[in-house]
């Protein structure tokens, strides 16, 4: 039986956004029919111009309405971060208040919904757009995502007993052009406090999943504590972005770290560094640029996983992750479509095989 066909829409055409359009003008189980963007110079523009692949037929619209009106099956969006939220709302929104489900990577907070963190301001306006509409709203990611929900969630499993569980992730971010210089201070003096080292924004942007392992384990968090650590550069070193002068930071470690009964259970832990010999004394996995689970149990686990470009094409493991994330999304449009509507969780989904992806 050939799998159903879903049109979908496409908010964002930045790095995630033009990867995943050019999967989906391959696939042979989801139709692009619409793409969103915010800069005005992409407007008018087909999907493939912006993309770098051949015409779609598709061109780029910054109208919530025009593109509403195509009655697409979902809405993917790959919008901007939860420093944009009001923004976010005003495009989702749209899309569940007239029905159409929406999965997203944008607003990492909602990973897990019910996180204390999360305003109300935040969480209201798509709960009740969800219950005009009849429609469902899924944040995902692959940190906070996958590699620190689905991936420790599903390995816990396999065990009788768990003192505690950590999810890693452990880059080498030479290569990453996203922001991080005032979010987490690479880049910057040591004496630069970045958004992230304040603990109540950190736990916000990065420690849904902490709340949500505790709550499908079955337990109340009595606390959740961060920690933040810098490393600075004898040496200059070249990015992506420019270069990192002698002196600056050029790694970042820092933990969220979910206490129950007086003890650290559950951990969030990034290691992001300038460079494969930065900071050469904290965590590096048996790979380069790796995320890992490690389980302290009955039985205790280790599971590493990476991300790879094998076409040839040069791009980095941090590009085949960020493509990983936008197709995370995606490929949970199925299943999500089939959930009654609301907030959907990774807890609420059924396994997410990738439909259409052998051919």
């Amino acid at each position: 039986m050939k799998p159903e066909i879903k049109r979908v829409v496409v908010w964002g055409t930045g790095v995630v956004g033009k990867m995943v359009i050019a999967e989906i003008v391959k696939s042979p189980v989801f139709e692009l029919v619409g793409v969103g963007v915010s800069n005005p110079d992409k407007v008018g523009k087909d999907a493939g111009e912006i993309c770098g692949i051949g015409n779609t037929g598709v061109l780029a619209t910054d109208s919530v309405d025009d593109l509403v009106a195509l009655k697409p099956d979902a809405l993917v969006h790959y919008g901007p971060t939860a420093q944009y939220a009001d923004d976010n709302i005003r495009v989702m929104s749209a899309f569940l208040r007239a029905g159409i489900d929406v999965c997203s990577t944008a607003m990492t907070p909602w990973v897990w919904p019910g996180m204390k963190q999360n305003p109300a301001a935040w969480i209201d306006p798509i709960t009740a757009a969800c219950e005009e509409g009849g429609a469902s709203c899924f944040t995902t990611g692959i940190d906070p995502g996958f590699a620190n929900d689905l991936f420790p969630l599903t390995l816990m499993g396999l065990c009788g007993e768990v003192e505690s569980v950590r999810a890693s992730e452990l880059l080498d971010y030479t290569d990453y052009e996203g922001d991080y210089e005032d979010e987490m201070g690479i880049g910057r003096p040591p004496e630069f406090t970045p958004l992230l080292e304040i603990p109540d924004l950190l736990i916000m942007a990065w420690g849904a999943t902490v709340p949500m392992i505790a709550h499908a384990a079955g337990i109340e968090l009595d606390d959740i504590t961060t920690t933040w650590e810098k490393w600075v550069t004898p040496e200059d070193r070249k990015t992506a972005k420019g270069v990192i002068e002698a002196g600056n930071v050029a790694a970042i470690r820092f933990t969220i770290n979910g206490i129950f009964q007086g003890r650290e259970v559950i951990s969030l832990e990034h290691v992001n560094r300038i460079g494969l010999d930065a900071a050469p004394d904290w965590p590096a996995g048996s790979q380069d640029d790796v995320y890992r689970v490690d389980i302290t149990g009955s039985p205790s686990i280790s599971q590493e996983t990476s991300f790879r470009f094998t076409d040839g094409s040069g791009r980095s493991p941090a590009v085949a992750g960020c493509l990983a994330t936008g197709l995370r999304a995606l490929n949970a449009v199925p299943a999500v479509n089939a959930l009654p509507a609301g907030w959907v969780t990774a807890l609420d989904l059924p396994l997410v095989p990738g439909v259409g992806t052998i051919r």
